[in-house]
């Protein structure tokens, strides 16, 4: 059975509630980071694509040793490393962004009275039945 809108708004609050409220248990929960992936992990793995497109232009230039073109090789693995740590990084951008920009627009003193408003319906609840 869906839930209806009202019940989805609640839940959506409760949610960012406790990801204002504790980050670090949200996002062990979460299985994610509440941060924006650095700039420069990005930077990394584009400098090591670009290290390994040489690598595997200069192993192509450079005679064969034994038959293997072990330049070659490593360039292509680098390549490879580069371009999976610059995709990870840019999946977990555009996550992380959403994230902290719903949480990082509202002032702290709201997330406390948030919480206070939840407890209270929480107690009034119990106490009607």
């Amino acid at each position: 059975m869906p839930l209806s809108e009202h019940e989805q708004r609640l839940l959506d609050q409760i949610e960012r509630a406790l990801y204002a409220e504790d980050p670090k248990f949200a996002s062990t929960v979460r299985g994610a980071k509440l941060r924006k992936p650095s700039r420069r992990r990005r930077i990394q793995g584009i400098a090591l694509f670009a290290v390994g497109v040489a690598l595997l232009v200069t192993g192509v230039m450079l005679p064969k040793l034994a038959g293997i073109p072990v330049v070659s090789v490593v360039g292509f693995l680098l390549m490879f490393f580069g371009v999976l740590i610059t995709l990870t990084t840019l999946r977990r951008g555009d996550q992380g962004a959403e994230e902290v920009d719903q949480e990082g627009s509202r002032p702290s003193r709201s997330r406390s009275s948030f919480s206070q408003k939840m407890e209270e319906r929480f107690r009034r609840r119990f106490e009607d039945e």
